[in-house]
């Protein structure tokens, strides 16, 4: 059934009967899983320094465990070996490292970092500026100013056995002003200007200026605002270097990219929400059916009770209904879940004819705005021909692409974007990778959804894991503008998210090997618990199914003995000429503040091989490889 055809004729639905609908906050149970429940959790520690994760009781999805597997070819990895830890660097970097975590601690010149950078500027000059910076900063933080300086750092990495996602961190320095004009101009659309309240959008979806600034209270990701196309090209232009420069460098490389780079965030807006108030309207047939108490997955809706509702709603005659439910593999089984359900909106002919919706209150379905110009339907257009060039790139050069995840009002379009390209181009091996916040109260849906559809279709699920980049601002946002807060409510919360999501993707491995899996973490904990899984899977780092993932100049304690134990490690490479990775650099500076106020255990760790080198007289080690 196309969507195109289901939107002809709509509901009438009943808007009190949606606004009841609950979605659970139970869990699907794998159907490969036995039914034998086992526990562990998490809770959030400091040892050291580096949050920890301690076990406690709680469900899990793995059931049974292969046991003979627990015992052979178990792999240990001592993250205290500092020797092995630090083999690629001399003792210069090491200082080097030292210097640049103690001055993170300093308040003072980690909130005035962008000034004192100014300053330095004017009083040292460009040359002795970008001089003092490769000697502290930037060569700590970032790989070199284009693809052919950073080559020598990569293969260096590459020789202990810590591979690369290229990232290209340049970003406009922009005001707040600036920021906050550039984000209204490109996310409120010409019918929503003409007429302000004239739509039914959803706040969350709508652009607000007092969060048109997206760095606000972000550390950990560049933030791209639109200017026009022609710049959108250029960004384009910019990731398809960095894909031909990771092909370049490495024969099993990423490249990350962001799509609000690729395009006006006005289609990301209005998409999102089209894809929510479907997904809505799933959940409301399901309560009509009594599964609203089930999880995503498990929610399959009769599909002769779903007929008879979408006829009581008003939904077009009997004729039409059956149309709906033939042809292609909907309804073979007698039933409509949400992957179905989502399988209706998929032409892309036309794509403002995605953009309909239910309206609650009219009982219609009516396009998301009025009026949409031609030269907003060709910007949508144009955005999803930047992803499919970025994407056949990728596979011309062997690269994987590492596509960023984003604001929640954003996600839900990314997200599904990302999907299309999974399926169109991992048919023979990953090469997209979707990124799962797991600081979302519906990361595992999220996932679940995405790994079933994924063994439904046949093609290789990828994704990297992350707990999530934008808590402050998105908590904030949730609050002042008056919707419901979509994250996790603690740390803790967040970290059972984590390893509930990770060990969902693992026994997927384990099962039918066409899963893989980043997992991109500080937390040595939760690298330990993969470790525990991997071992009792049975899963060796040789598969390359299970991948970890850190940031360039930081946590190399985990990142090399990993590497050199034969896992798959990565280092997120930024690079960019000295002066405009600056608002990159400044946000390491933040985000090491925190990082290292908690922890002595890095700056711990690099003193002890510091003094263990000077005892035993290597002065001037030099690493060989």
């Amino acid at each position: 059934m196309s969507y195109t055809k289901f939107v002809t004729v709509f509901v009438r639905a009943n808007s009190e009967n949606v606004r009841k609908i609950r979605i659970s906050p139970g869990r699907f149970r794998s159907t490969v899983a036995s039914t034998k429940p086992e526990e562990v959790g998490e809770k959030q520690q400091q040892i050291d320094g580096c949050a920890v994760v301690e076990a406690e009781p709680v469900e899990l999805i793995s059931q049974t465990k292969n046991v003979a597997n627990s015992h052979v070819n178990k792999i240990d990895i001592d993250f205290d070996n500092t020797q092995e830890a630090y083999r690629s660097k001399d003792n210069v970097e090491l200082l080097r490292s030292l210097l640049v975590f103690k001055l993170c601690t300093f308040d003072f010149l980690v909130d005035k970092n962008k000034e004192l950078m100014e300053i330095s500027k004017k009083l040292l000059g460009k040359w002795m500026f970008e001089k003092l910076m490769k000697m502290t900063f930037y060569g700590q933080f970032v790989a070199g100013e284009d693809h052919n300086s950073i080559k020598p750092l990569i293969r260096k990495n590459q020789a202990f056995g810590v591979g690369a996602v290229l990232d290209y961190s340049v970003e406009e320095d922009l005001t707040q002003e600036e920021a906050e004009k550039k984000e209204m101009d490109s996310c409120v659309s010409e019918a929503e200007k003409e007429s302000p309240d004239g739509d039914h959008r959803e706040k969350k979806y709508k652009a607000h200026r007092q969060f048109g600034d997206r760095r606000g209270g972000v550390i950990s990701a560049r933030t791209y605002f639109y200017a026009d196309e022609a710049k959108c090209d250029k960004q384009m232009e910019t990731f398809l270097d960095c894909i031909k420069a990771s092909g370049g460098a490495s024969t099993d490389g990423f490249s990350a990219v962001k799509l609000t780079a690729l395009g006006r965030p006005q289609f990301l807006l209005q998409f999102s929400e089209v894809l929510v108030k479907w997904r809505r309207f799933f959940n409301f047939l399901a309560a009509q059916q009594g599964k609203s108490e089930m999880t995503a997955l498990e929610q399959k809706l009769e599909l002769e009770q779903l007929k008879e509702s979408l006829a009581k709603l008003g939904v077009g005659g009997k004729d039409d209904i059956e149309n709906w439910f033939t042809g292609e593999k909907l309804g073979l089984t007698g039933t409509i879940d949400l992957l179905d359900w989502n399988s209706l909106i998929n032409d892309t002919t036309k794509i403002s004819s995605l953009l309909m919706v239910p309206n609650l209150e009219t009982g219609q379905l009516e396009p998301l705005l009025k009026m949409f110009t031609t030269e907003e339907e060709r910007q949508m257009k144009r955005m999803l021909q930047r992803v499919d060039i970025l994407a056949k790139h990728a596979v011309e050069n062997g690269v994987r692409l590492m596509v960023d995840a984003e604001q929640t009002y954003f996600q839900p379009a990314i997200s599904r974007l990302t999907l299309e390209m999974q399926r169109k181009f991992n048919r023979e091996k990953p090469i997209i990778f979707n990124t799962y916040q797991c600081y979302l109260k519906e990361a595992y849906d999220n996932v679940t959804l995405d790994v079933e559809l994924s063994r439904r279709e046949g093609w290789y699920f990828g994704a990297k894991l992350v707990r999530g980049a934008y808590m402050y601002q998105e908590r904030a946002r949730a609050e002042q503008i008056g919707y419901e807060d979509p994250l996790n409510p603690t740390y803790e919360a967040t970290n059972r998210m984590y390893h509930k999501c990770l060990e969902y993707v693992l026994e997927e491995i384990e099962h039918n090997r066409k899963a893989n899996v980043m997992v991109a973490t500080h937390n040595e904990d939760t690298v330990k618990f993969t470790l525990q899984m991997m071992n009792e899977m049975g899963l060796l780092p040789t598969q390359n199914k299970v991948y970890f993932g850190q940031l360039l100049g930081m946590c190399d304690q985990i990142s090399f003995p990993l590497g050199q134990a034969g896992f798959p490690v990565y280092k997120y490479v930024p690079y960019g000429p000295v002066n405009e990775v600056i608002p990159y650099l400044s946000r390491r500076a933040q985000e090491n503040r925190g990082f290292m106020k908690g922890s002595q255990r890095e700056r711990s760790l690099l003193w002890k091989e510091l003094r263990r080198r000077m005892l035993s007289g290597q002065v001037f080690y030099k690493p060989v490889f």
